[in-house]
Formats: structure tokens, C-alpha cells, sequence
């Protein structure tokens, strides 16, 4: 019997958000934090410049893509445990994209700082309250 196990990938991981404004946290996304917008949708049609309310936007950088859903009350999110991010970004240039985004004048509530499990991150909190981490690996820290 062959083992399939060996066959299957897992390529990426994309985070879906629901917020109370798509076309406000899209922009956030471009201007703030250097992603492109792909497209909104409004449930007919994808376009880059909406002319009716989108309930859809996607935006994206290098490899990374970000989803995004129109929520139906303002306050329709789930919550996060203590401590936790709401999305971790795995990046290269660490530093340079702190200040990068330090530059574009996001909310920056931690690092860069290396931790003492390998990775030096930077957190975020974006235009909804969600919480944003981005991490470089660089080797675990005895102690």
C-alpha cells in the first residue's frame, strides 16, 4: 500500500479577517504595511476601485495573501487568548521592514526583539485592533 502522507504539501496558510470596513482596511494594508490590493468584490463583479460596497477584498505581498469579509455588525470578530496575535508573518529583513512600517506610521507595540525561541519579531496592532506579528528566524537563545 503506497503512503499518500509523503504526497501531500501544504504550500500556505491564508488568514480571512472579518471587519467593518474592507475598502478602509484594505487601504491600511497598501498604505501602512506595503501590501497591493488585488481586488474587492461585491458579490457580482472583482474590482480594484469598488463603486458599490464590497463584502470581499483581498490584498497581498511577495507570497503573502490576506482575506478579508465585510462583517455584518461592527463589533462581529472573534477574540484572541492573552498574548496571542491574530496572524504571525514569517519574513526575511526583519529590521528593515520595522522600519519600514515605523516609516509608514503603523502601530507598533513591540519589537523588533529577539525571543528566546529563535525568532525576532516585530508586533503590530492594524486598523481593526487586530494584532500582527511578523518574525525572522534567528536561532534558538540558550537559557
Amino acid at each position: 500500500m503506497e503512503d499518500t502522507a509523503t504526497n501531500i504539501r501544504f504550500d500556505s496558510v491564508v488568514p480571512q479577517f472579518t471587519v467593518p470596513d474592507l475598502v478602509r482596511t484594505a487601504e491600511y494594508y497598501r498604505d501602512v504595511l506595503g501590501f497591493q490590493i488585488a481586488g474587492y468584490w461585491d458579490g457580482r463583479r472583482v474590482s480594484l476601485v469598488p463603486d458599490t460596497p464590497p463584502v470581499f477584498a483581498i490584498v497581498w505581498r511577495d507570497q503573502v495573501q490576506v482575506f478579508f469579509n465585510r462583517a455584518d455588525q461592527p463589533d462581529a470578530r472573534t477574540g484572541r487568548a492573552d498574548g496571542a496575535c491574530d496572524a504571525y508573518f514569517r519574513v526575511t529583513g526583519i529590521d528593515a521592514l520595522a522600519e519600514e512600517l515605523r516609516t509608514r506610521g503603523a502601530d507598533i507595540i513591540d519589537g523588533p526583539e529577539d525571543r528566546i525561541y529563535g525568532q525576532r519579531e516585530v508586533v503590530i496592532r492594524d486598523c481593526n485592533d487586530l494584532i500582527l506579528c511578523f518574525g525572522e528566524a534567528r536561532g534558538r537563545q540558550d537559557g
